[in-house]
């Protein structure tokens, strides 16, 4: 990373006052940080505080007479080897795909040949909004990166997506290499997040699965150049935009899905969890309390992996995920074998910090003829290590 020269674009939402640990953490990793501010960002985080933690001047206009011939858009347009936007407002991101120039950041924007990536920070209901999704894709049409935006309470007190990725989260994806796109004309299919298994109209049975790391192999599958299909429990997480999502609730509306993209698709990855039973009956109206104890009778779910595994014709590559609570390793080769999967990644749920809800997860990647270990590590990153060994075997 060293002498990789980063210039860090600064926008008018709230978010802003964590780019000054952002800088900081950048500069830690050997990057050069020059800093430009719009007028709006500079009544959230003061220019003087990012000149004082990245050792530069700092910049805010468009013909500003200390720069190279009074033209900053072009010094920095050629300065620099990424553009990282953040935060990357509804404004400045909706000014991006128009090819507004109005200020010297969106002018420096339209200058440069160099990476440009944006971290996303709005309220959720503007994330949402068609304008912005449209948005969002444009850029990502042209090549810009979108990194985030994350889920989470938010400052006006809203919770969804719409969160700045935290500051290390950004310092990972500036650092990281290239990726070759080894999935290139590869259709994934991936199942995430937990299902929910009605009993009546208000009640049902789930699981703790938060869907983080069926979405990270989504983004991983599109990083190496795959199509990524999604089919998703309900979760509060927000799909890749160049993924296909296709949400659902219960098992039999994931098998359902499933065993219609999986004969489409070259690989094809149970990440969800899946729900063992359902319920014989669903209640049309809500169930009333009566008495101490409530008995339940329930039927077998659909095997989606298996089935996906047992297709005669068009037949993906299979990869299985197995949660386990104890004996890891013999649960998981037992799966492999009795579901003829081609590649099943197993983990320990009941350690602490790991698996469900968590941002991290430690994986052991089993097949008829290797096992590989993965150390806890970010779920993004241990994503892309199992998508890159899943590309190894298609080979």
């Amino acid at each position: 990373m060293l002498n990789k020269k980063v210039v860090l674009g600064i926008s008018g939402g709230i978010a802003a006052y964590k780019c000054a640990e952002l800088t900081r953490r950048l500069k830690e990793r050997g990057c050069e940080v020059k800093v430009v501010m719009t007028q709006s960002a500079k009544h959230f985080i003061t220019p003087l505080t990012m000149q004082a933690v990245s050792g530069e001047m700092v910049s805010d206009s468009l013909l500003d007479p200390q720069a190279e011939a009074a033209m900053g858009h072009i010094e920095f347009a050629k300065w620099a080897d990424l553009i990282l936007v953040a935060p990357a407002t509804v404004n400045i991101i909706a000014k991006m795909a128009a090819g507004i120039a109005d200020d010297l950041l969106t002018t420096l924007l339209l200058a440069t040949d160099a990476e440009v990536a944006i971290a996303p920070a709005m309220n959720q209901q503007m994330y949402a909004h068609p304008a912005t999704k449209t948005n969002l894709a444009t850029l990502e049409q042209r090549g810009v990166k979108i990194w985030g935006p994350g889920s989470g309470e938010q400052a006006c007190g809203d919770v969804g997506a719409g969160r700045m990725l935290e500051p290390m989260e950004l310092v990972e994806l500036v650092c990281q290499e290239p990726n070759e796109q080894v999935l290139l004309g590869k259709t994934v299919t991936i199942t995430a997040g937990p299902t929910r298994e009605a009993l009546d109209p208000v009640r049902y049975i789930s699981n703790h699965s938060s869907g983080k790391m069926g979405y990270a192999l989504a983004e991983a599958a599109l990083a190496l150049g795959a199509k990524v299909n999604l089919i998703s429990g309900p979760v509060t997480l927000t799909a890749p935009i160049k993924s296909q999502l296709y949400p659902v609730q219960s098992a039999q509306q994931m098998h359902q899905q499933a065993m219609a993209l999986a004969p489409q698709s070259d690989v094809f990855i149970g990440c969800a969890a899946v729900a063992d039973y359902r319920a014989a009956d669903i209640a049309e109206q809500k169930m009333k309390k009566q008495g101490d104890e409530l008995t339940l009778t329930l039927v077998k779910n659909p095997d989606i992996i298996a089935d996906v595994a047992a297709l005669k014709a068009n037949r993906p590559f299979t990869v299985g995920f197995a949660a386990e609570t104890q004996d890891v390793a013999t649960y998981a080769k037992g799966k492999l074998k009795n579901k003829n999967l081609d590649m099943i990644c197993a983990n320990d749920v009941s350690v602490q910090g790991q698996g469900f809800n968590s941002d991290e997860n430690a994986l052991t990647l089993f097949s008829a003829d290797s096992e590989t270990s993965l150390g806890l590590t970010d779920k993004r990153k241990l994503a892309l290590t199992v998508m890159k060994e899943i590309a190894t075997k298609l080979i």
